[in-house]
């Protein structure tokens, strides 16, 4: 397919000028080496077995020719990494390198974290306003929305909920998105899937002996997307047609593992500092990677989540809203929390938290109209912080972007971008 730009793009090009290494980190698929290769002048992809025997062979990367040098899978040779550390603390020039890298590897503890010589950047599946779908192009900025510059919040947009939901199923990896035949997706999802089973999570040293445990424990998981349900309940919905369950421990090895192959990404809560809010639960909020991820291991399409999986439709497209909050967020240099009290009086779905505290908190609905009962903890956080809350917004399903009375601004999610 053609390159779609993405946001990382912008944040690559202004980062490479001042900085010798970048490691673009990523869930396998989400396009990390087609973004990396367009910046590159030499490519050496270390899962190649040739190419991982010279890298293998060159320690000090004495025969890397001048230019940027992109290191495609270096968690396949972990010393690649104190390696690039080594000829940083050499002196190596700006945008010397670039690794990309899909999993954390199992032998990594060995190498240095790179703090200070190696410049990590998060690249995740493509969000809604990167897909080329939603028409016009967004009005509306996140990181305008942190700067206080956005302006009168307007625009218009046909996107239906029809869209949101095939959005939600089509997916952001740029290999499976431009596929429109829905079996043909379905059984590139479920490729996908398999392959964290049965090659990614053997590479990094865990073998899974019982691989339908495994689905039955990541569509337990997909099933609690958008809350904050323990792990416990996860385990107890995990328990297959036999009664058996999975041992609490191999759950736990099960969701380390993933993690670090980044298939899940939790949205962590929000504790803030010094402020007179307290009691806020830390437990995170679950997403997997991508929604069609979700939507895959539940058995649901575009049509079913507006029927008999209609129960899953909003965290689902809460899912979407995240995964774009979070893509625009890390270009506004910013992070991506949620909201909820111990007790649950209190709760929002996303806290966009910019380097220098100020704050964007965003509740989603799915829906085209907002009440008052819907912003209510909008304006409760706005009230506590009024020097740190930049901005309050909910975003819908709806078709305009407009501010209420109140201030809350109210956005569709096609036309929410960076």
């Amino acid at each position: 397919m053609e390159y779609l730009p993405r946001t990382v793009d912008a944040e690559l090009d202004a980062l490479l000028p001042h900085v010798s290494a970048i490691a673009l980190d990523g869930a396998k698929g989400v396009g990390k080496t087609d973004t990396a290769i367009r910046r590159a002048t030499a490519t050496w992809l270390l899962d190649d077995p040739a190419q991982r025997a010279i890298a293998e062979a060159d320690f000090r990367l004495e025969s890397v020719p001048p230019g940027t040098l992109l290191l495609d899978e270096w968690q396949q040779v972990p010393q690649v990494w104190n390696s690039v550390r080594r000829q940083v603390d050499a002196g190596a020039p700006p945008g010397r390198f670039i690794l990309t890298g899909s999993a954390t590897p199992v032998d990594a503890a060995g190498t240095h974290s790179g703090a200070g010589r190696i410049l990590s950047l998060r690249m995740r599946p493509m969000a809604l306003h990167e897909r080329g779908r939603a028409e016009p192009a967004p009005a509306v900025s996140i990181g305008s929305l942190l700067e206080g510059t956005q302006g009168p919040l307007m625009g218009s947009t046909t996107f239906t909920l029809m869209d949101y939901m095939d959005a939600i199923v089509s997916s952001g990896l740029p290999g499976i998105m431009p596929v429109d035949n829905r079996r043909a997706r379905g059984a590139l999802l479920d490729a996908y899937l398999a392959r964290v089973v049965d090659r990614d999570l053997p590479d990094l040293g865990f073998e899974v002996r019982r691989p339908e445990t495994l689905r039955r424990w990541l569509g337990a998981y997909a099933a609690a997307s958008s809350s904050t349900t323990s792990y416990s309940r996860i385990l107890d919905a995990t328990t297959g047609g036999d009664g058996a369950q999975p041992a609490k421990t191999t759950t736990m090895i099960y969701r380390d593992h993933l993690t670090r192959l980044w298939l899940l990404d939790p949205v962590p809560g929000w504790i803030p500092a010094n402020n007179p809010i307290s009691r806020l639960q830390q437990a995170p909020k679950h997403q997997l990677a991508d929604p069609a991820l979700a939507a895959r291991l539940l058995g649901l399409s575009s049509d079913t989540l507006l029927t008999t999986g209609r129960h899953m439709a909003g965290p689902l497209f809460e899912s979407l809203v995240t995964l774009g909050v979070r893509v625009a967020a890390q270009a506004a240099e910013a992070n991506t929390f949620h909201l909820r009290s111990n007790a649950g009086e209190k709760e929002i779905d996303l806290i966009v938290q910019r380097y220098d505290g100020r704050l964007l908190a965003i509740e989603v609905k799915l829906a085209p109209a907002v009440t008052d009962t819907d912003v209510r903890h909008l304006r409760w956080l706005r009230d506590q912080l009024p020097d740190q809350v930049a901005d309050v917004i909910v975003v819908t399903t709806g078709s305009t972007a407009y501010r209420r009375p109140d201030g809350v601004g109210v956005v569709p999610l096609a036309l929410l971008g960076p």
